[in-house]
């Protein structure tokens, strides 16, 4: 969003009516601007200055209000160019550390530490917090394990490097006693093992290749398994199925979603895990928090809200983590809480993930 430079008395008042507006989420008038931030000129002088940014396109004027409210240009103008990093408050950072320490939950350790994450930065921030674990994709498997369930149905059980466990069911038309699927489950830890997912789907055929055993039906279901290997893997990759949410409820208390329609399009939002799974996982970062504001979102479902992620990792995977929220955000504060959460969630996911091993 490309906008003109502004002048240093033009880029105080913005500043200015930003966080006038902020807090209260009321429209900021000259006067208040005037008494609350001493910018050492006369009301006239701030509203002859607001009237300037409302022509270039920063501020707009509501009609019911003698006041002025930033535009997505404006806070992009503040973010890129007026705003100044901060350090998280001890007692954030302390209270971080307490809310994403163990609990017991379902999922492995990583998974775990993900989910209370986007609820630990939805309760500190007032945002909805949201995160993605580290996409399959790029998860290494530990270890596969074969388990007979009926005479024609295998439960394959993946042990991922994320902590995760993931299960498929196989229906193959044979079958396979149990010494068997040992056979078979030995060949395939050995070829297997130690790659992502990506490689084995990618290199299956070829990393089982001469693994014909004594054992012909053990050869039989290696071809199974070699033929349908798109199949099997591919429900691993369930659309939206790695995204965790905060609470919504942070949300709906605040202003921009007073009315019964703007609370609805939140909730439908929330429930659209698919599109903010994929929007989050294709987040580039760079070291940095990135900051998508209203109408720079290319779906126009998220035109109302901000969006504040950063990057986590551990070993060789990568998440994504942040809140979203309404354009009207203490940017500084939001930016800072999510850039550290980003990397204590680092820290705590090596940690979790090495007790693990």
């Amino acid at each position: 969003m490309a906008s003109q430079p502004l002048n240093e008395r033009e880029e105080r008042v913005l500043e200015a009516v930003i966080r006038t507006y902020v807090e209260p989420a009321e429209p900021a008038g000259s006067r208040t601007v005037a008494k609350r931030h001493g910018l050492g000129v006369s009301p006239a002088t701030i509203r002859n200055t607001m009237s300037d940014l409302e022509e270039k396109g920063f501020l707009y004027h509501p009609h019911t209000s003698a006041g002025r409210i930033p535009t997505d240009l404006a806070y992009r103008y503040y973010v890129n160019t007026l705003m100044r990093p901060v350090r998280v408050p001890a007692a954030d950072q302390r209270r971080l550390r307490r809310e994403l320490a163990e609990k017991p939950e379902a999922g492995g350790p990583v998974e775990r530490l993900v989910r209370r994450t986007a609820q630990a930065l939805g309760l500190i921030t007032g945002e909805l917090g949201v995160a993605v674990a580290p996409r399959l994709e790029d998860v290494v498997l530990e270890k596969l394990e074969l388990v007979p369930v009926s005479e024609n149905r295998i439960l394959m059980v993946f042990a991922l490097s994320s902590g995760s466990v993931r299960t498929i069911y196989v229906d193959v038309a044979m079958h396979a006693p149990p010494q068997t699927l040992t056979a078979v489950g030995r060949v395939l830890n050995e070829r297997l093992a130690g790659h992502s997912l990506s490689a084995i789907r990618a290199t299956l055929p070829e990393r089982l290749r001469d693994s014909a055993s004594d054992d012909p039906q053990a050869t039989d279901l290696l071809n199974i398994f070699v033929q349908s290997a798109d199949d099997l893997l591919l429900p691993l990759e369930a659309p939206g199925e790695e995204l965790m949410l905060g609470r919504a409820s942070v949300l709906a208390s605040q202003p921009e979603f007073s009315s019964g329609r703007d609370l609805k399009n939140l909730i439908e939002l929330t429930e659209q895990k698919e599109l903010l799974g994929r929007l989050l996982s294709g987040r580039e970062h760079r070291g940095a928090p990135q900051i998508t504001i209203g109408a720079e979102h290319r779906e126009p479902r998220l035109a109302p809200f901000t969006l504040v992620t950063s990057e986590y990792r551990f070993g060789n995977l990568r998440g994504v983590m942040g809140v979203i929220g309404p354009t009207r955000m203490p940017y500084e504060k939001v930016a800072a809480i999510v850039d550290y959460t980003s990397l204590l969630l680092s820290e705590l996911a090596e940690s979790a993930h090495g007790a693990q091993e």
